[in-house]
């Protein structure tokens, strides 16, 4: 693995990582910005402790070594999680601004997934 793919996997995996503690830490205190989120966009309110549970074990999955398997999980889960959360914002009319947040937590990773070490791949 190059210095450069290094840098990009490093950088894409803390910030996506930043991202996910952050978004599930106000989903688990059940801030009341993300209520009222959750309860526009017609999800049940326990959605909140579910999805907010599931980031912070999967930046703990992708954050440490081994278990490539777990990893690839925990990328499937943001991807899922975030892109469910794109759809949802179209379904219930928002704007733009709305997607800005998912957007680019599936561009992370999108990103790390692609630029992961060897040593975090599953070996066919």
């Amino acid at each position: 693995m190059t210095k450069r793919n290094k840098i990009i996997y490093w950088i894409a995996t803390l910030w996506l990582s930043l991202g996910m503690v952050s978004s599930g830490a106000v989903q688990l205190i059940k801030l009341k910005e993300e209520v009222d989120m959750m309860t526009h966009l017609g999800y049940p309110l326990y959605f909140l402790t579910i999805i907010g549970v599931w980031k912070m074990l999967g930046v703990i999955a992708v954050l440490i070594p081994k278990f490539p398997l777990v990893k690839e999980w925990a990328y499937a889960g943001f991807f899922f999680a975030m892109s469910g959360a794109v759809f949802s914002h179209i379904a219930a009319g928002d704007g733009a601004k709305e997607f800005f947040g998912p957007i680019l937590l599936i561009v992370l990773t999108v990103v790390s997934w692609y630029f992961r070490p060897e040593s975090r791949r599953l070996r066919p």
